[in-house]
């Protein structure tokens, strides 16, 4: 447990260097005030300076290799519904018949090469952009879910205005880099106009990046048509402003309505995350390295359609993964196979030059609970440890993401910051070696006081905004208040403090003007 302590007491216990800090100004009350504030910034991408942790030695990763080719070669992929997507795949050589195509070895790999190693996301501020691939992690909000949950309401459908909220949430919270996509399912909305709204929110709740729509080609294309409304053309023709994701039908299929939302996005320079969606045991084998070679054979055939649609468009090597449990054939998170199917999926995604997509909040728990906990913690310090690129469900996943959890949203948005911490390693640099600390206080003293302390403080921890440090008997005089009890309060706060970044009111309009066009143009569809 870290160990922590206000200004205020520092001050008390160290009374030599209260006079100097008081002649400095600003004394306790401009500290806390200074503290409450609403606070808009948002932390800036992580750079990590630690190493990746790396599981598999060269000969396990050449046998994977070796094996995901020749399941291209001798198995190969389905592509379900798409005459187009087989046209192209026989253009370069590959043996197709009916919907299964075979990719010769080394095919897939060559075409992977144009893909770029690394790129960048604008956000309409640019302070926010985001850098996707080599020593960068970025993290974006939960994914998917129906339904939502919160200490008040409990479990529902989620609405328009519960996906409102979460995308307030996310840019209320500092330690997230991206808006994300579809954060929940907003069900009061017809399926065929909901990503018309969700896309609206992100663009004028939030100045973060963000997802675009993947359910259907032509709602992509609404995607691509709606940025560059907000950034110009000219802009998003020369630049990506807009990240996808592309599931896999696991196990080896790719079905004509994700291939179709893939082509769209490549022909438009915007990225795509190529995600195999495992779960051990039902979609991949039982084993690590069965499952390994699945995950890039299924990767080497997305990305490499991706580049025959467009050369050069930017691609995330994703991996879902978890495993079953085998008595209730639940999907279960945080263990120890999914963490070494993750460390092992860096590894070939870095092998292969491309930005890797893995990890987040995952947990099976139905509340956001110890199990909600612990399963998190182990999910995302090994996403971080294996070199993630672009963490989707960063915060807010709850039951196995079927549902986005208020409380949890800013539980795990405020753990979110020791990542950041974790990833900058270790400082040697004269001010860390604090070596005047150690010859000012000497033997039997103590630093509380000392200068060195004084003019670190304040960033020299990790503080958290949300979990409860005070002794014992404030917390009960408090209410004793749980973990969720402080989130609801914090989600409260952060809802109530919420102020819209300032958007063009012209691009505004035209924003709005498009979305009601579009749903004029068509009946409502709730299937």
């Amino acid at each position: 447990m870290e160990w922590m302590m206000s200004d205020t007491d520092l001050a008390a216990m160290a009374p030599q260097a209260g006079a100097g800090r008081r002649a400095r100004g600003g004394g306790g009350s401009a500290r806390r005030a200074e503290r409450t504030a609403v606070s808009l910034d948002t932390a800036k991408f992580i750079q990590r300076n630690i190493p990746n942790f790396e599981i598999l030695n060269d000969e396990a990763l050449e046998i994977i290799e070796w094996n995901a080719e020749t399941v291209l070669e001798e198995i190969g992929v389905n592509f379900v519904e798409n005459p187009a997507a087989l046209d192209l795949w026989r253009s370069v050589g590959a043996d197709v018949q009916g919907e299964r195509v075979r990719i010769p070895r080394g095919l897939a790999r060559k075409l992977c090469a144009t893909a770029p190693r690394s790129f960048t996301q604008h956000a309409r501020n640019p302070e926010r952009n985001v850098e996707i691939g080599g020593k960068s992690l970025v993290l974006a909000p939960v994914y998917g879910p129906p339904f939502v949950r919160d200490l008040e309401g409990g479990r529902r459908y989620a609405t328009i205005e519960d996906f409102r909220n979460f995308v307030k949430l996310g840019y209320m919270s500092k330690w997230l880099h991206h808006s994300g996509g579809t954060v929940c399912e907003p069900t009061d909305v017809p399926v065929n106009k909901r990503h018309l709204d969700m896309l609206l929110a992100h663009m004028t709740l939030s100045d973060k990046p963000f997802m675009g729509s993947v359910t259907e080609p032509s709602r992509a294309v609404d995607s691509v048509d709606m940025a560059k409304i907000l950034f110009g053309s000219d802009f998003v023709d020369q630049n990506t402003v807009m990240t996808s994701l592309i599931n896999i039908n696991s196990p080896l299929t790719f079905d004509g309505i994700m291939m179709g939302a893939l082509e769209a996005y490549a022909r438009a320079n915007q990225a795509a995350i190529i995600s195999p969606f495992i779960v051990g045991g039902a979609m991949a084998p039982v084993t690590v390295a069965g499952t390994l070679t699945q995950v890039l054979a299924e990767v080497l055939a997305g990305v490499a359609y991706s580049q025959m649609i467009r050369p050069g468009a930017p691609v995330i090597f994703g991996a879902f993964v978890t495993s079953i449990d085998m008595n209730s054939g639940a999907p279960t998170f945080g263990t120890p196979e999914a963490a070494h199917i993750t460390y092992g999926a860096g590894q070939l995604a870095r092998r292969l030059g491309l930005p890797y997509r893995s990890g987040g909040s995952f947990c099976g728990s139905k509340l956001p609970d110890a199990q909600a906990a612990y399963e998190t913690a182990n999910s995302l310090n090994m996403a971080l440890l294996a070199g993630v690129n672009f963490m989707l469900h960063a915060c807010g996943w709850l039951e196995g993401g079927l549902v986005s959890s208020y409380e949890k949203f800013v539980m795990d948005a405020d753990q979110l910051g020791t990542l950041h911490h974790l990833a900058q390693g270790i400082s040697v640099d004269a001010n860390a070696q604090a070596m005047d600390a150690l010859r000012e206080v000497g033997p039997g003293g103590h630093f509380l006081g000392c200068e060195h302390t004084q003019a670190n403080f304040k960033s020299a921890f990790w503080r958290s905004d949300l979990l409860d440090y005070k002794p014992f008997e404030t917390w009960e005089e408090e209410g004793a208040r749980d973990t969720q009890t402080l989130a609801a309060a914090r989600v409260k706060k952060q809802l109530a403090d919420y102020q819209a970044p300032a958007l063009d009111e012209g691009i505004r309009e035209a924003l709005e003007d498009y979305v009601a066009r579009k749903k004029a143009s068509m009946p409502d569809a709730f299937i």
